[in-house]
């Protein structure tokens, strides 16, 4: 309450009273202020005529009920506990630096067309019900309508036709449009194209080498504002270097140079490493493809087996890969469905495979046969047998020799099944009877049948087959009669590995043993010609070269070894140490190509440039030799 003629402006301090002003009556209010809660403890007891009593009786009557059933509970025990807080701690934690990238994408006009024509089609979906065909509620009806009258009838009526062109997308593609994406085919397809075409420019210069064609060389790029002088220079600089790749990668045979292997690339990828190389087998129709069987043999642990057809598009990766579970033995394409691969396993099981199916599974498989093999199919071959005069009565058949003694012709019918040709018998041994020796105090073979290796049919007459044998013999042999022997060559101390007939002088064949020989045999003499023996060494295959009948390639386990007779009959004239790695197993000559495929048994098959190698002429015979004598 202020007093009146009482200045507001003067201090508190400075303020001064007359005796009017103190005489004056001042009244003085008193109010009672909000009260200030210090402490408050809410009640724990509810009055009876409380509307939440009920609630809380009933909350009291469950309590009490759980406390009596803990009484005489074995699984309740009164127990002081304290929890104590855990104090917090700092943890650092150290990472690498975050890189960030910048990364950018090419759009076409096309791209953009497309986008906006999908944007287009997709506006329709949402018209509300009733609307007319062609009005979008997300635009004004006035817009719309004047935009339809202002359009021509002929720009009109394409937007309908091209909007009636695109088909509608599915409910699952515009969930997830990406996964339809990666697992369409077109991609799949596109990828492999893809894949192809990046192999061939990391490859160029090896596949050239290969098919005999020039290497091509990236050309330099230069500016339009160059002076002609210099892009003359750049052109004579470009030919030198294509004529220096050119010299480097098809070298000249040089006087006086001896054969020499030059390795162009390896088949191999992390499926097939491990897994032996055990038999090769090229396309009848498609020089570049290439059948590869995988299997273990030697080891007790016998890993399943794989048969991959490689092609020369892609060196490091199979464009068919066929998993088995026994170890294969031997593949082979056939000649009248050339989508056909044979593969023969070690259980005696043998599968025919659809190469043009990107599928794992056998067409047709001879484990419910009741004539399946017992023993290890070492050999399968598809032969074109004669069974009359016409050309319409030769048929394919697939011939197998197992170790159960038994060579087996296969019929693709409704299931695979087979019947015997023959069954190689056991022969005599040559040992003389020493003096008063009987006749039954030999002991007899555990079987009768000699377990069967390898086999060749001959190439004119596919009705005569030689046959090798593990008791070191070769049997030529008849499909005409069943056990028809027409001779059997006897010159081996060991199991015969290969026998291979020369595919141009058909009266001569080869045969190779564990004996570390390489014999020589002429069709009409049961002795061997010639003996060849280089190294202490098992000798695993051999082949004639396709060019030349005096040119044949072996190998053992230390090495690959090139023959040529004409040169010497000694020594081979081409000798190659075969890698640290693992040991040599099988060869294959190409077929359009100077070239030598070796197979090991770590799972790679190397190819191989053979550099000034002399092919005889045509006018050259083979000389008359005979036990005893040199040419």
């Amino acid at each position: 309450v202020c007093s009146p003629g009482f200045s507001a402006g003067q201090e508190e301090g400075e303020a001064a009273l007359t005796e009017a002003e103190l005489e004056q009556r001042v009244d003085i209010f008193l109010s009672e202020t909000d009260t200030l809660w210090m402490l408050d403890l809410p009640t724990a007891v509810v009055s009876t005529e409380a509307e939440e009593a009920v609630r809380v009786l009933e909350r009291n009557k469950i309590y009490a009920e759980i406390c009596n059933a803990k009484i005489d509970s074995e699984y309740f025990e009164e127990k002081m506990v304290q929890t104590i807080s855990g104090a917090a701690k700092t943890k650092e934690v150290q990472c690498e630096t975050i890189t960030v990238a910048e990364k950018g994408m090419m759009v076409t006009s096309w791209d953009l067309a497309n986008s906006l024509n999908a944007s287009e089609t997709e506006a329709p979906e949402t018209e509300e019900p009733g609307a007319p065909a062609g009005k979008s509620s997300r635009s004004p009806p006035g817009e719309e309508h004047s935009q339809a009258v202002a359009a021509p009838p002929a720009k009109h009526s394409s937007i309908i036709i091209a909007e009636s062109a695109v088909p509608a997308r599915s409910h699952e593609e515009k969930e997830c449009p990406s996964e339809a994406i990666l697992t369409s085919a077109n991609l799949q397809q596109d990828l492999v194209v893809m894949e192809r075409i990046l192999m061939e420019n990391i490859f160029q210069p090896k596949l050239a080498v290969y098919r005999q064609v020039p290497v091509l060389i990236e050309p330099v790029v230069t500016s339009d504002t160059e002076e002609a002088e210099e892009e003359e220079d750049e052109e004579e600089k470009v030919e030198e270097k294509q004529e220096e790749a050119l010299a480097d990668a098809s070298p000249s045979p040089a006087e006086g140079a001896g054969a020499t292997l030059e390795q162009l690339w390896c088949y191999r990828c992390d499926l097939t490493r491990g897994h032996g190389v055990s038999s090769m087998a090229w396309n009848k129709v498609n020089p570049d493809l290439l059948a590869v069987g995988y299997g273990e043999f030697a080891s007790q642990d016998q890993k399943k087996g794989l048969a991959c057809c490689w092609s020369l598009k892609n060196p490091m990766w199979p464009e068919r890969v066929f998993r088995c579970e026994h170890g294969v033995t031997a593949v082979d394409f056939s000649l009248a469905s050339p989508n056909l691969l044979a593969v023969g396993m070690a259980n005696g099981c043998v599968a025919i495979y659809d190469v043009r199916s990107r599928g794992a599974a056998a067409l047709l498989d001879s484990s419910a046969s009741l004539n399946k093999h017992t023993g290890p199919v070492w050999q399968l071959r598809w032969v074109e047998q004669d069974r009359g005069a016409g050309a319409g009565d030769k048929k394919e058949r697939l011939m197998c020799i197992s170790g159960d003694g038994r060579v087996t012709r296969w019929f693709l019918q409704q299931r695979l099944d087979c019947s015997d040709v023959m069954e190689i018998k056991r022969t005599e041994s040559g040992k003389k009877k020493l003096p008063g020796e009987r006749e039954g105090t030999s002991e007899a073979p555990i079987s009768q049948r000699a377990a069967g290796l390898c086999f060749d049919f001959h190439p004119e007459d596919p009705d005569i087959f030689l046959a090798g044998t593990e008791e070191g013999h070769i049997h030529c042999c008849s499909c005409s009669g069943k056990e028809q022997l027409l001779g059997t060559y006897r010159g081996h101390k060991g199991p015969v590995y290969k026998v291979a007939w020369n595919p141009s002088s058909t009266e001569m064949f080869l045969s190779c043993s564990a004996d570390w020989s390489i014999l020589l045999w002429r069709r009409d003499s049961h002795s061997p010609l010639l003996t060849f023996t280089s190294v202490t060494a098992f000798v695993h295959d051999i082949k004639w070269a396709p060019k030349s009948a005096f040119i044949f390639a072996a190998v053992n386990e230390r090495r690959v070894e090139i023959w040529d007779l004409t040169v010497s009959i000694f020594n081979p004239v081409l000798c190659c140490a075969a890698s640290p790695e693992g040991n040599l197993r099988c060869l294959l000559f190409a077929r359009n190509a100077e070239c030598l495929l070796l197979g090991d048994s770590c799972g790679q098959v190397g190819v191989w440039q053979l550099h000034n190698l002399a092919v005889p002429g045509a006018e050259q015979v083979w000389p008359r030799w005979g036990p005893g004598l040199i040419p």
